[in-house]
């Protein structure tokens, strides 16, 4: 029988019974320990290392389960013969190591696409959580409906149609693990046949998915008011990808008019549709939303898309389609075998979130904080030296800053990089040159939803004396 000595470390992180599992697989990963010999008996080990029987036993089931010990009955656990078993070298994870040493530190990150992850619920996600999982619940690990589960589509419907003017069943819903995945699933549902158009600038995102499937792709320059629909009739496109409540990047909310005006244009011919991303709809700080435009569509024209992402959390993984009845009549031929990519224990606490009244809570909470840092922002912006003016305020995450006469984009950009402050230029996502672009006009992005006020001040303040 082998000794087993483990210097424990009570005090650590990692529970005893995870170092306890932690020692003995590396002693038998380097060979001290060899195949067959026979391991202490839980009783005996936990004696020896003068803790709890079950602790050792958690250590011994995990061995078990990952195949380094076996158990052989009334004779005790006997290690493995583990030749050819895959471990990962210690080597690989310092290569990383040094590859995320090289990137430039930042003292401050306007990063457009950040979220408060300080204002997480998790309290209330803990305890939905323990609810969700408190009885044996067997059916919550098996496949469940390929569209997601009854009760949360049912809860986005009837959010949906409260807070988005949006008019859906169920039915039409399907759940999935993040916008990139329901945008593919769309394409696999409505074929290649399609010529699709962006706004430019756009969600580059968006682009390259569409870019990287067999449809045509092209982009449609816009006004103040959103894509044009006169040079959205010239590009020849069935289809439209627009995001009216608050277009990333420019921050443009697409005023009633120009929405009839897109219905309108869905409408002159069979087969056209509207893809209305709604991905950030639930922060604005003037005046009331706009309802969806999806709200306004009475002839199954609009396909609407919206996430949980912007609100709750990046990790959730959870977004949402809202497919019209020939769409949905042809994802059901066409898809309708795939399974659902979220699991159903996330679905039921989030269902469980939106139901219990947590969601509209978080909403409130989530809103008011980055409607102070907006306003924050706004005020120290305005105390800046410089020519420029603000766009693409009230709603959203981020706004924009117009420069004229000044140096490049790119030289700005460097210039904050220096000062430790991290900015974002609008050309990264022009997917082609506008034809009403300014020459001399530099456009920088910030976002503010993952900085507090007191940091938004020190941020600005450095951008104030680089860009000076």
């Amino acid at each position: 029988m082998y000794e087993l000595t483990i210097n424990l470390q009570p005090g650590a992180k990692a529970p005893l019974y995870e170092q306890i599992y932690e020692h003995i697989k590396c002693e038998i990963q380097e060979g001290h320990i060899r195949s067959g010999e026979k391991l202490p008996s839980t009783r005996a080990l936990s004696r020896h290392l003068e803790v709890s029987r079950s602790t050792v036993e958690l250590a011994y089931e995990q061995l078990l389960s990952e195949g380094y010990v076996e158990a052989e009955p009334y004779r005790g656990y006997f290690v493995s013969q583990i030749e050819g078993l895959y471990h990962f070298e210690k080597r690989e994870r310092e290569h990383t190591e040094k590859e995320q040493k090289q990137e430039r530190a930042y003292l401050y990150d306007f990063t457009p696409n950040g979220v408060d992850l300080k204002s997480f619920p998790y309290n209330a996600w803990r305890k939905l959580s323990k609810e969700c999982l408190t009885d044996d619940r067997a059916e919550l690990f098996r496949l469940g409906n390929p569209q997601g589960e009854y009760g949360l589509r049912n809860a986005i419907c009837s959010y949906l149609h409260q807070a988005r003017g949006v008019n859906c069943r169920p039915e039409q819903v399907i759940v999935g693990a993040g916008s990139d995945y329901l945008l593919l699933l769309l394409l696999m549902i409505i074929g290649s046949r399609h010529r699709i158009a962006l706004e430019n600038p756009t969600y580059r995102q968006a682009y390259r998915l569409f870019e990287n499937s067999e449809c045509e792709v092209c982009t449609v320059d816009m006004d103040g008011r959103g894509m044009q629909v006169d040079k959205l009739r010239e590009s020849g496109a069935d289809i439209a990808f627009v995001m009216p409540s608050h277009q990333y990047p420019l921050g443009i909310v697409m005023p009633i008019r120009r929405r009839m005006e897109l219905l309108k244009w869905a409408d002159e011919k069979p087969g056209r549709y509207i893809i209305e991303d709604d991905y950030d709809s639930e922060f604005r700080y003037k005046g009331k939303p706009i309802p969806a435009l999806q709200g306004y569509d009475s002839r199954g024209k609009v396909i609407y898309t919206g996430t949980f992402s912007k609100s709750i959390a990046p990790a959730i993984r959870m977004s949402y389609i809202v497919l019209p009845p020939d769409i949905l009549a042809l994802y059901k031929k066409r898809c309708s075998f795939l399974s659902s990519t979220v699991s159903r224990v996330d679905q039921l606490i989030l269902q469980k979130f939106i139901e219990e009244g947590y969601y509209e809570r978080h909403l409130n909470k989530t809103r008011a904080l980055y409607k102070s840092r907006h306003d924050t922002l706004l005020g120290c912006l305005r105390e800046m030296k410089g020519d420029f003016t603000v766009s693409g305020e009230n709603a959203g995450v981020h706004l924009l800053l117009h420069f004229t006469g000044r140096v490049s984009e790119k030289e700005m950009i460097e210039r904050a990089a220096e000062a430790g402050v991290k900015v974002y230029g609008l050309s990264e996502y022009c997917v082609e040159k506008k034809e009403d672009v300014k020459e001399d006009e530099t456009v920088i992005l910030l976002g503010y939803a993952n900085m507090g006020e007191e940091k938004i001040c020190q941020a600005v303040r450095l951008l104030e004396k680089a860009w000076s």
